[in-house]
């Protein structure tokens, strides 16, 4: 395992915790794999830590669908569920995958890394 490597992911996990849209699970998960690091639990967590990710992370047609829905009226407000939408417009016409929040951000540039921790 590249240790350079392992270190960008310890990385954006800790931003990713600190990111304030990220959920309980994933911040459980990540917490449950930094504490394995070097432990017989480690390979065990880094699975667990990645399927997380995987659930969690938000494609951008779900977060426009989302901000235009009744619930995403309720969760950003009215106006700013709008301009949550246009956003997300926005950035899937210059090509984005995902959502591009701090939490979703961590988790991409961790899903990339992630045979590094694997």
């Amino acid at each position: 395992m590249d240790q350079n490597a392992k270190n960008n992911v310890i990385e954006k996990v800790r931003e990713l915790m600190e990111a304030p849209s990220c959920c309980a699970d994933a911040k459980e998960a990540t917490q449950n794999w930094l504490d394995a690091i070097g432990t017989d639990r480690e390979a065990d967590q880094a699975k667990n830590l990645i399927a997380e990710l995987e659930m969690d992370i938000m494609p951008v047609d779900g977060l426009i669908a989302f901000a235009e829905s009744e619930a995403g009226a309720k969760v950003f407000g009215e106006a700013h569920a709008k301009q949550v939408a246009a956003h997300g417009r926005e950035i899937k016409a210059a090509g984005a995958k995902y959502c591009d929040c701090a939490a979703c951000a961590a988790v991409e540039a961790i899903l990339e890394q992630k045979d590094a921790i694997l």
